[in-house]
């Protein structure tokens, strides 16, 4: 006889991961609608023209409007991906394809989690001194969207007792024939 499985876990991984999809999203869709707002947030943060300007650091700056709009264009674009990955990733959880929905939220939030912490706060913070601005300092958000990024991502993973992981990645739900070693005919 089996336990009936929780559908709490499936159920706050989609809600969890369709409000990350809708945050990108919008993000996405407002730097593209309104293009010149983090344009100059991203010039100033490149330029590195509101930082204590430390001639030991300065080096670093990046003063090329063009490499300043290829940077942002290229953020545009990994929002917008990610965007799309995890509504891909809502929409299977809210099919209960969970196999499918867990694969594609896990990537989603991953880029999330790129963006935000290895491009914001890393790059963006350490490397191009953004920590020191008072005007365009953007690791309180950065620093915000990575940590939830992760915590959905180790919701979507918690176990549910509706799928299994194989050693080659499929998952899926339980059915007959799939319960171990019980069902391939070895004695338990």
């Amino acid at each position: 006889m089996t336990t009936p499985t929780p559908r709490i876990v499936p159920l706050a991984a989609g809600v969890l991961t369709g409000t990350l999809a809708l945050y990108i999203t919008l993000v996405a869709f407002g730097n593209i609608t309104d293009f010149g707002t983090n344009q100059a947030f991203v010039q100033h943060v490149l330029a590195m023209d509101t930082t204590f300007r430390d001639e030991d650091l300065m080096w670093r700056a990046v003063t090329g409007r063009g490499l300043q709009n290829a940077a942002y264009v290229a953020i545009i674009v990994w929002e917008t991906v990610a965007a799309v990955v995890l509504i891909a990733g809502t929409w299977f959880w809210a099919r209960a394809e969970h196999g499918r929905a867990r694969r594609l939220s896990s990537y989603g939030l991953l880029m999330l989690m790129l963006l935000f912490g290895a491009g914001f706060i890393a790059i963006g913070g350490e490397w191009f001194a953004m920590w020191q601005s008072k005007a365009w300092n953007g690791l309180a958000a950065a620093t915000r969207i990575f940590l939830i990024s992760g915590v959905v991502l180790l919701v979507n993973h918690l176990p549910s007792g509706q799928v299994r992981d194989g050693l080659d990645g499929r998952e899926g739900r339980h059915g007959p024939g799939e319960h171990g070693g019980r069902d391939r005919g070895v004695s338990p």
